[in-house]
């Protein structure tokens, strides 16, 4: 049997870096069954509601959304049951310690297939007011504007 190669992503959630300040990224495994895995194969999955939480010193996933797989009979997974991140112990640590001391959140940002693998990663984040969104916006535009200004200008119109 041939191993994969690469990484393929599944789902993103763009709504996650408008609404928090990342301020760490981490890679993580998940634990999953099988109709999960076979369900995510077909690029099924949603990141929208989801989040991570400490309980009893491991890390959960929460609110992911993964639907049933077509093909399953009475086996198949809840659709949105709490699954367990799977993190070296010392990474879990300064997670625990991170969002208990300052009040940081773990955001889920993607879900990805890494050598056959399924991957998430999560990022360690600060929730951003609504100014904080408005200066995000108005800098992006800016940004954009200058971009398009740069490129009249090198083809000679200004």
């Amino acid at each position: 049997m041939v191993k994969e190669r690469g990484q393929k992503v599944i789902a993103s959630n763009r709504k996650a870096r408008h609404d928090w300040s990342i301020l760490d990224t981490y890679e993580a495994g998940i634990q999953l069954v099988g109709t999960e895995v076979k369900s995510l194969r077909m690029g099924r999955a949603s990141l929208v509601d989801a989040f991570a939480q400490v309980d009893d010193g491991e890390i959960w996933l929460h609110a992911l959304h993964i639907p049933e797989y077509v093909a399953g009979t009475w086996t198949n997974h809840e659709v949105r049951r709490k699954r367990k991140l799977l993190l070296h112990k010392a990474e879990i640590e300064r997670l625990i310690g991170k969002t208990k001391e300052s009040g940081l959140s773990l955001v889920p940002l993607q879900m990805y297939f890494k050598d056959g693998y399924v991957k998430v990663e999560i990022a360690l984040a600060k929730g951003k007011k609504s100014y904080d969104k408005r200066q995000d916006l108005a800098k992006r535009d800016a940004n954009r504007e200058i971009a398009r200004a740069h490129g009249r200008a090198l083809k000679g119109r200004y």
